[in-house]
């Protein structure tokens, strides 16, 4: 019998069983009809695990601003339908399990910039989790006031100026059509000089705060739109201590991730 790994992004979904690996758009796919193709077609799955970019909390799904899902409890749903074994976690706990195998450390911090604003933290070994699974959403923490809301539902949260989505959402609020990070930052315009000085700001702010109350040992950059711009990791290194505890700052490695599908494959560890 087989498992089948799903890593589900706010812009991509990836899905890998036996060495076949497959990506699709996000927003083409509704999650519970997409797993159940996926049982249909392959019948020897006796495990699935998925890599989540939501909250989730005991096989329940707590939120799901980019992904459709019309049953939250898809643990049970699952199980009790099909006899097979369901596991799922947040994406950047999945990412942070495939981080923490290859850094062989104890204590690591992962800030990811992708569709929105993650992290995660490993503390003496084990994932920093809170009560509800849900520690360490340092996208929604308040920066600054917006004329847009983000898929939490307010209007001043960091992945409102760092995240892709929120990227987009600027352009269109000022009337741009969609651009790169890199067209932004060499734009003379002064409403895309905003909004590139209030994406590092907001960034900034993310990884200081991480750094100064979790004191990692590495501090881990990833997701697509850092992947997409390498030179943040310089900007992050120089201006850090701007923005975290200087104690915490000393003898800490901040490194870009080196590894492909990170979620997916820290998926395989669930």
């Amino acid at each position: 019998m087989s498992s089948l790994i799903i890593d589900i992004g706010g812009t991509k979904l990836r899905s890998e069983f036996e060495g076949i690996y497959e990506e699709y758009l996000s927003k083409d796919k509704e999650l519970i009809p997409f797993l159940e193709d996926k049982l249909k077609r392959y019948k020897n799955i006796d495990t699935v695990k998925v890599s989540y970019a939501g909250q989730v909390n005991k096989g329940v799904i707590l939120s799901s601003p980019n992904i459709k899902v019309k049953e939250k409890n898809i643990k049970e749903y699952f199980e009790k339908k099909y006899g097979i074994v369901f596991k799922i976690d947040n994406d950047l706990n999945c990412a942070l399990l495939a981080e923490k195998n290859y850094f062989k450390e104890k204590n690591i911090a992962l800030l990811f910039v992708g569709s929105g604003v993650g992290a995660s933290v490993l503390e003496n070994a084990h994932i920093v989790r809170g009560e509800k699974n849900i520690a360490c959403e340092i996208g929604h923490i308040p920066f600054k006031k917006a004329p847009f809301h983000c898929g939490c539902g307010r209007d001043n949260c960091i992945e409102i100026f760092s995240g892709g989505v929120g990227l987009q959402n600027w352009l269109k609020y000022y009337g741009y059509p969609w651009m790169s990070l890199e067209k932004i930052k060499n734009a003379k315009d002064k409403n895309l000089q905003s909004i590139y000085k209030n994406f590092l700001e907001a960034l900034l702010r993310a990884a200081g705060t991480l750094v100064t109350l979790f004191n990692p040992k590495v501090l881990v950059l990833g997701g697509g739109v850092i992947a997409s711009n390498p030179y943040i990791l310089d900007i992050i290194k120089q201006d850090i201590k701007k923005y975290a505890l200087k104690q915490s700052c000393e003898d800490l490695q901040i490194v870009l991730s080196k590894l492909k599908n990170a979620s997916l494959q820290g998926a395989k560890e669930l």
